[in-house]
């Protein structure tokens, strides 16, 4: 991962949350916060919220008496979650590192965290917090994406851009996002942060969106993606949206189009 990589300001968190959430994240939104109800908790933390998709979720699914800590690394991404819900008493906003957790121990039963743990520069560490502020039984549960070619639009657009820039392809995408999803290094990294009972699970769902544009928007404009093109050209970012357009719709017919997304998730048991 390059520094980069972690930059959600500007324009993306709008694009993100408009755009990305409902193409891909949504699914997995759901998935999370039913496994984190199960968990039937009383006090969770959620790490790399970006725009709020699970803490809205959550807050939809949970009794009145839970409450949730949403945090996240980037400011623009959490004031725009706020946006999105404001004046809900039972959650509770605040800048923080996944790494350096600014709680207590064992102030938690669940640590929520959906796409995020590929951003984390150590994961090792980033485990290690959030054992240190579960109570004891409680659970991390957390999900990552499959190898980029197991998730069609990412992949497609994915193939443009490298014929787009054919001597310095970006690779935000299959470099982070799609870069951690390798089931023994997970498991190793909890064992060596103490946990001991991992289980992961597949998840398949479908990525749908009203037209081949819809897709290359999101993931030129509101994603780190965005930032590696203009990086090469600030001019190049609509030709990229474009040329993304075209792609999907070669791939996908020019109408409504669909496509697989496929994720790990992962529950620790502290």
């Amino acid at each position: 991962m390059v520094a980069t990589d972690k930059v959600f300001s500007g324009s993306i968190p709008e694009f993100y949350d408009r755009m990305m959430v409902p193409l891909i994240f949504e699914p997995y939104a759901a998935d999370l916060a039913k496994r984190v109800a199960e968990a039937a908790p009383r006090a969770v933390l959620e790490t790399a919220a970006g725009t709020g998709v699970v803490t809205r979720a959550m807050a939809s699914r949970l009794p009145a008496s839970v409450h949730i800590t949403a945090t996240d690394l980037n400011q623009p991404m959490l004031d725009y979650a706020m946006s999105r819900q404001p004046g809900d008493k039972r959650i509770s906003w605040k800048q923080a590192d996944a790494l350096a957790l600014p709680f207590d121990d064992q102030s938690f039963d669940v640590v929520a965290c959906e796409f995020g743990a590929m951003f984390f520069p150590d994961k090792v560490q980033g485990y290690k917090e959030a054992r240190r502020v579960l109570k004891p039984g409680g659970r991390l549960l957390f999900n990552v994406w499959d190898k980029i070619s197991e998730n069609d639009f990412a992949n497609t657009i994915a193939h443009e851009l490298a014929a787009m820039f054919p001597d310095d392809p970006p690779h935000f995408m299959e470099r982070t996002p799609h870069g951690y999803h390798d089931g023994k290094r997970i498991r190793a990294e909890l064992a060596e942060a103490g946990f001991s009972d991992v289980t992961i699970d597949a998840v398949d769902a479908r990525s749908k969106a009203a037209s081949p544009r819809d897709p290359a928007v999101a993931y030129c404009q509101g994603t780190p993606w965005r930032t590696e093109i203009e990086a090469r050209g600030a001019s190049r970012l609509e030709e990229a949206t474009d040329r993304a357009t075209e792609a999907m719709a070669r791939n996908y017919g020019k109408g409504a189009v669909d496509g697989r997304i496929r994720a790990f998730v992962i529950t620790a048991v502290r």
